[in-house]
């Protein structure tokens, strides 16, 4: 008696549908445009650089300065020019990454809600942004203890109200760069817009004296000014930052995704 090999059909039939496939968290997303900005050459550079040229200016400042005293959020302050310039600069970077390679393709393959991916990209760009001013805040009390060994005399008192309105200002230059990022789709030409547009304004307000009287509504490096002293500020100042944020930063950051959402990824 000889047995009959059994086999069995492994092939889906005709018309079966196939096992739905989970979407992608939000917080996976975060997770993966935050990896897709510190783990590329660029990113990470950009990065080593903001923070050496924060440590060069904090100690030139020791070296030079003959006060008797310094405290370390005044080491902090001094790089908030600097940072204003270069943090944008990551915000770009992580806007227009998927434009100028060829990972958009993947990215809204995987995510095809693009709003999602945009909603991720502010929230990991802005993170970012704020390990890069924490890790510099943390080199203005490395260098003042180190200033401290070598005679100096650095104090580590922090007023509490300037140290937030700092934040929040850098913050913002982050958002903003990350949304010229999406308005142009090009970094290049945002990086230029973003650092053109404070001259732009500059000039205006010195011909016209109608534009000198808009600045303080419009030009968001002038608006975010009372940062620096928050228990002063007046409304009329709170309502030109407003203005200021919704002309500077959500403006552009609302035509940006309509861009996003509608554009073609070639």
């Amino acid at each position: 008696m000889t047995t009959q090999p059994t086999t069995t059909d492994i092939r889906p039939r005709v018309g079966q549908a196939l096992p739905a496939r989970q979407p992608v968290s939000f917080l996976r997303t975060v997770h993966v445009e935050l990896r897709k900005m510190v783990d590329t050459l660029a990113g990470r550079w950009l990065i080593i650089v903001t923070l050496l040229i924060a440590a060069l200016i904090m100690g030139a400042f020791l070296w030079f300065e003959s006060g008797p005293t310094h405290n370390t959020l005044d080491l902090f302050s001094i790089v908030v020019l600097p940072f204003g310039i270069l943090l944008p600069v990551i915000g770009v970077m992580a806007a227009t990454a998927e434009w100028s390679q060829r990972a958009g393709l993947v990215t809204f393959t995987l995510e095809p809600r693009r709003w999602r991916v945009i909603a991720a990209r502010v929230l990991a760009g802005s993170l970012l942004g704020l390990v890069v001013v924490a890790m510099s805040f943390v080199l203005a009390y490395v260098i003042g203890g180190a200033a401290n060994l070598l005679g100096g005399s650095v104090s580590y008192g922090v007023d509490g109200w300037l140290l937030f309105g700092l934040l929040v200002m850098l913050l913002l230059t982050v958002v903003q760069g990350i949304a010229f990022g999406f308005l142009f789709l090009n970094t290049p030409a945002a990086i230029v817009a973003i650092l053109a547009l404070p001259m732009i304004w500059q000039i205006g307000g010195q011909l016209s004296r109608r534009v000198m009287d808009l600045v303080p509504w419009l030009d968001l490096n002038v608006a975010t000014q009372l940062l620096e002293s928050i228990p002063e500020a007046t409304g009329r100042q709170w309502a030109q930052l407003g203005t200021a944020v919704a002309v500077g930063i959500l403006l552009p950051l609302a035509i940006g995704s309509w861009r996003v959402i509608r554009g073609e990824v070639k």
